[in-house]
């Protein structure tokens, strides 16, 4: 906490008895580097979250983004590996069994979606900044685990504007849109759970702001890369 006056130190009566010249001196270790923080982002459906994340990660190579695990099948123009490692009910079984998830969640009530833990582990490691874009379920169980990083929550302008967006995609039939819209009421309310919220009124300012949580330096004009497998997503 600072202080408003000068801090005073206690001084010794004596001087300090100086080395002698048999005396190795043992340099002090040079503090190691501080582990790389993860950032949790999370939001109600069709809110825009990968748009977002998409057009951080277009300008800042060194980003990390988990690719999620997920038993729904791939939309129209998804990749797999690149916006989603799609696997079968058994493969996610076996993941789980094994430990290797860092969360998972039943989302909508209709399909699976989990994180595997091993990139985002390599990547704090190394230093990286890391990001998950996931649901709130799957941030409640980031938060249990790893309870020092940074939570994001993307809001809509309005619920209006959310239930254009979702509408407006035409990705989903009248009955999927319904259950996502009860879900999405669910998630709005547990936006108070997050450190941080994000307005995503544009796509531009909302990656500008998200990229200043992460500590990202700002994006120069026409810097982006072409879409790449991130370590761990292919398989």
């Amino acid at each position: 906490m600072p202080h408003d006056g000068a801090v005073t130190f206690p001084t010794s009566a004596t001087s300090p008895t100086p080395a002698s010249p048999e005396t190795p001196l043992t340099p002090a270790p040079s503090p190691a580097a501080p582990p790389a923080r993860l950032t949790v982002v999370a939001g109600p459906t069709a809110v825009g979250k990968g748009t977002i994340v998409a057009a951080l990660r277009d300008s800042h190579p060194e980003l990390f983004v988990s690719v999620s695990c997920t038993t729904r099948a791939p939309r129209p123009g998804e990749i797999d590996g690149v916006h989603y490692r799609f696997v079968d009910d058994a493969e996610f079984d076996a993941l789980v069994e094994r430990g290797d998830m860092l969360e998972w969640a039943l989302v909508h009530g209709a399909h699976r979606y989990g994180t595997p833990r091993g990139p985002v582990a390599e990547a704090l490691a190394q230093g990286r900044p890391a990001l998950l874009e996931i649901d709130l379920a799957g941030a409640r169980q980031v938060r249990e685990s790893m309870p020092d990083a940074l939570f994001v929550f993307i809001a809509p302008p309005s619920w209006d504007a959310l239930v254009e967006r979702l509408v407006g995609r035409g990705t989903e039939g009248a009955a999927e849109r319904e259950r996502r819209l009860a879900t999405a009421r669910t998630e709005m309310a547990a936006a108070d759970e997050f450190d941080v919220v994000v307005v995503n009124d544009t796509v531009e300012r909302a990656a500008a702001e998200l990229g200043r949580l992460l500590g990202l330096a700002p994006a120069q004009p026409g810097r982006r890369r072409a879409p790449a497998i991130l370590p761990g997503a292919a398989g």
